[in-house]
C-alpha cells in the first residue's frame, strides 16, 4: 500500500474513524495522517477529539522529524491540542494517533490557523 497522507486545510474539520487499516503504531494502537502546507510564522492550534480512544496529536516536519506533540489537552479529557509557531514554511504532517493499546474508533480533526497578535 502506497503511503499517500490525506490533505487537510486550515479551518477544516474532519470526521472520521482510525481502524486497524491505519498505520501501526507498535504499541497496539494505529496512526492517520493529514498533509498540510504551512507558512513561516503562522501559529496553528490542532484539535483532536475522540469518546472512543486516548488521542495523541503530533506535528511532524517533512523529514518525519517530531516538531511537536500533545496526549492531553489541560481540560481534564483525553482529548488533545496542540499550539505551535511554525518557523519554516513548508509541507507538514498532522498525525493522529490512539495512546498506547486504547485502539481505534471515531475522531474529530481540526487545524485552525492563529492570527498573529499585531504589536
Amino acid at each position: 500500500m502506497m503511503y499517500r497522507p490525506l490533505g487537510i486545510r486550515s479551518g477544516q474539520e474532519i470526521n472520521q474513524r482510525l481502524s486497524d487499516q491505519d498505520i501501526p503504531t507498535g504499541e497496539g494502537g494505529f496512526a492517520r495522517d493529514y498533509a498540510i502546507t504551512l507558512q513561516a510564522g503562522d501559529q496553528v492550534a490542532i484539535d483532536l477529539l475522540s469518546d472512543d480512544f486516548d488521542t495523541i496529536v503530533l506535528l511532524l516536519a517533512a523529514d518525519g522529524s517530531t516538531i511537536a506533540e500533545n496526549d492531553d489537552a489541560a481540560d481534564g479529557s483525553t482529548n488533545s491540542l496542540l499550539f505551535v509557531r511554525i518557523n519554516e514554511t513548508g509541507r507538514y504532517i498532522v498525525r493522529v494517533r490512539a495512546f498506547g493499546e486504547t485502539g481505534n474508533g471515531d475522531f474529530s480533526l481540526k487545524v485552525t490557523r492563529l492570527q498573529p497578535i499585531r504589536e
